[in-house]
């Protein structure tokens, strides 16, 4: 038996099948406009849990999701987003569903039952890197074995529930539980529970590239020009952080070679191409400290 608030009968819905469409709908967009509330209540675990992925970020560790069936696909969903939005390698924050990519596709209900399937693809977590378990329940066996196996291999483990009494909760240095109660189907957990995971991966995974650099301002900086397409929204960007000209911009990104961040340091400190590389390269690709390293205004 599942001991979760998602799997109650949610008391609103009892005449769901009963309504018309339009009022069936009200009620269940009723219970979503709940969810945002839900995940404000936990807005100091998801620092928490951004806090140590930076920590992680800054070694060089990786950032793992692991999750089954709804967390899953949202767990691979948020992760392969990373980086083409922020220019990331692909391999920093990896997702991990049970059943593999077969799964993504196609229901395996059995794999989420096997916790040493999720021991086996915990095996490449290292210490110090950050694992976050999604599951609604707050149980699933293949979660529980993959936080298990990253723990004695010595990493941060963050759970991310709808069940603020979640079973692993104690097992873990963060838990976000997201207390979203009774769905409108009883269980069905692919509605606000998987709202609320959609919502807390977003905000964690954006956190975290905010705080390692990766935007300045609220722009994306961290993805090169590699195409026609890339290169026009990389002069807006720059046109948007700088004020400057379109013209001036796209000088600047190809004498920095397609290389956002560095064009930006150039634009806004007036150094040159190499200057502006060398600065940003040491300040690990954070734009706001290359631009002290070159003595230019970074509160801008």
């Amino acid at each position: 038996m599942v001991r979760s608030p998602t799997e109650l009968r949610n008391t609103g819905t009892h005449d769901i099948d009963r309504l018309s469409t339009l009022d069936m709908l009200r009620e269940i967009n009723a219970e979503d406009a709940t969810v945002p509330g839900a995940v404000q209540t936990v807005l100091p675990e998801i620092a928490r849990a951004v806090d140590t992925a930076v920590e992680t970020w800054h070694a060089h560790g990786t950032i793992h999701y692991f999750g089954a069936g709804t967390s899953g696909r949202i767990a691979s969903l948020d992760a392969v987003e990373l980086a083409p939005t922020f220019g990331i390698p692909s391999d920093r924050v990896r997702a991990h569903h049970a059943g593999g990519d077969a799964a993504l596709g196609n229901a395996l209900e059995g794999a989420e039952d096997d916790p040493e399937l999720g021991r086996a693809d915990a095996a490449e977590v290292a210490a110090g890197d950050t694992v976050l378990g999604l599951t609604a329940s707050g149980r699933t066996p293949y979660v529980a074995g993959a936080l298990r196996r990253a723990g004695e291999a010595g990493a941060r483990l963050v759970l991310v529930s709808a069940n603020p009494r979640a079973e692993l909760a104690p097992e873990v240095d963060v838990h976000i539980g997201v207390d979203t109660g009774a769905e409108a189907i009883a269980g069905s957990t692919r509605m606000k529970a998987g709202t609320a995971q959609k919502l807390v991966l977003n905000a964690f995974s954006t956190g975290v590239m905010v705080r390692v650099g990766r935007t300045y301002s609220n722009l994306m900086v961290g993805v090169n020009a590699t195409n026609a397409k890339l290169r026009g929204r990389m002069v807006t960007i720059l046109v948007e952080a700088t004020g400057m000209s379109e013209e001036e911009c796209a000088d600047a990104l190809d004498r920095s070679g397609g290389d956002t961040r560095v064009a930006l340091v150039v634009l806004l400190s007036g150094v040159d191409a190499d200057t502006a590389r060398s600065a940003t390269e040491a300040a690990d690709g954070r734009v706001r400290e290359a631009l002290r390293r070159t003595g230019a205004n970074a509160g801008s």
